[in-house]
């Protein structure tokens, strides 16, 4: 049962049980059976109190104990019933306790023996004259029957929905890295080896070259491999800052992994930044760069990473060919399936860039270039001086 729930239903007993031991007591007093009230109201007190505490400990690893525990609940509440009639109130919570410690059908078969031993203490109260009172206890024990099975459903649903959120979370996350790193790889791999083959002959240099240049990046390709599979098994703490160096040297090398005279800028007061924000910016640099590279054959290509007080941004630039934005968004964007040979590209970036609540835009028109800017939040940093600087001012 939910949390919430079980505390009603613990509340509810004991409030009832107190409720019928004042009601005893004030209208017997000391008279007649009244210890023999109050030994049974310890017992059933103190049965319930140790199944709380049992479920509490050891949820299932004392299932005879849990039963046998509820046995003794079960035999002394009866026994109080049969003594004051008034303690039958107290079985609807015995309902619930029921249903959550036995399974069924024993269940039902309790819930079942409860309502019975209700009913017959609540008729005899009445005088033997109101028949409703009979009935009424084993129509509430059917619906709240029905109602905890309807309870129970629903959270087994939800945990399964929420187990298959978690993996389809996780799939998008590694299919995210493996296009990141090892796809981009290969792809500039497989570009620098076509190459190679066309000038095979004519250019035997620049062939070497090129193949040379390849298996690099199959060499990268496999070393990241090897990172994705490491973080597979032992994920990298998420805490931590990234010092802006390190950031910085971090975009600087996966752009240059694809273009080697890729520019970076650096803009605003640098400051560390969370280790999730610093590894997105990475990625999203590496797949912007290697989509320019492949497709947009530009003459020049830039990135511009700006600390802002509570922000950190990059935009990756060129001058390339550009395309219709709006055309591929169904695509690319998230707003359709990409297909098998491409178009993942920006729709990781979007994903990446949500997932950490930042905003990401794209700018391009054919024959104009295209622009990515990407925005994170990042911690407070206070208002800081902007400078800038460039890698020959780094040199």
């Amino acid at each position: 049962m939910p949390g919430s729930l079980t505390r009603g239903v613990h509340l509810a007993f004991a409030a009832l049980v107190a409720t019928s031991a004042a009601r005893y007591l004030t209208n017997h007093g000391l008279d007649g059976r009244w210890w023999l009230v109050v030994v049974l109201v310890a017992v059933v007190a103190a049965s319930y109190a140790a199944l709380v505490v049992l479920a509490r400990r050891a949820p299932t690893a004392q299932r005879l104990v849990h039963h046998v525990g509820l046995g003794v609940l079960l035999l002394a509440w009866g026994a109080l019933v049969l003594v004051a009639p008034s303690f039958a109130w107290s079985a609807i919570p015995l309902f619930f306790v029921c249903r959550t410690i036995v399974p069924v059908p024993a269940a039902h078969v309790l819930v079942g023996a409860v309502a019975v031993v209700t009913g017959v203490a609540l008729f005899g109260l009445s005088g033997r004259s109101d028949w409703a009172a009979a009935v009424a206890p084993l129509v509430v024990a059917v619906l709240l029957s029905l109602a905890y099975d309807a309870i129970v459903r629903q959270a087994g649903e939800r945990v399964r929905l929420q187990r298959e959120v978690a993996v389809l979370a996780e799939r998008e996350r590694v299919a995210r890295e493996i296009h990141d790193t090892v796809a981009q790889s290969l792809s500039s791999a497989v570009l620098r080896l076509e190459a190679a083959d066309q000038r095979w002959d004519a250019e035997p240099g620049a062939a070497r070259e090129d193949a040379r240049q390849a298996a690099v990046a199959v060499r990268a390709g496999l070393g990241q491999t090897r990172e994705l599979v490491h973080d597979l098994v032992d994920p990298p703490p998420a805490a931590g800052g990234v010092a802006p160096d390190d950031l910085d040297a971090a975009v600087r090398t996966a752009a240059r992994r694809h273009v080697p005279d890729a520019e970076l800028t650096i803009v605003g007061d640098p400051a560390p930044v969370g280790a999730e924000t610093a590894h997105a910016l990475a990625r999203i640099a590496q797949s912007a760069v290697a989509n320019v590279h492949r497709h947009a054959g530009p003459a020049r290509l830039g990135l511009t990473l700006t600390y802002l007080p509570d922000a950190v941004a990059l935009d990756v630039f060129d001058d390339g060919r550009g395309f219709d934005v709006d055309e591929v968004a169904a695509r690319t964007l998230g707003q359709g399936t990409p297909g098998r040979q491409g178009g993942f590209g920006l729709r990781a970036m979007r994903q990446r860039v949500e997932q950490l609540g930042g905003t990401i835009t794209v700018e391009s028109a054919p024959g104009e270039g295209t622009v990515v800017g990407v925005q994170l939040p990042a911690p407070a940093r206070g208002a800081g001086s902007s400078t800038s600087t460039s890698d020959e001012e780094d040199a």
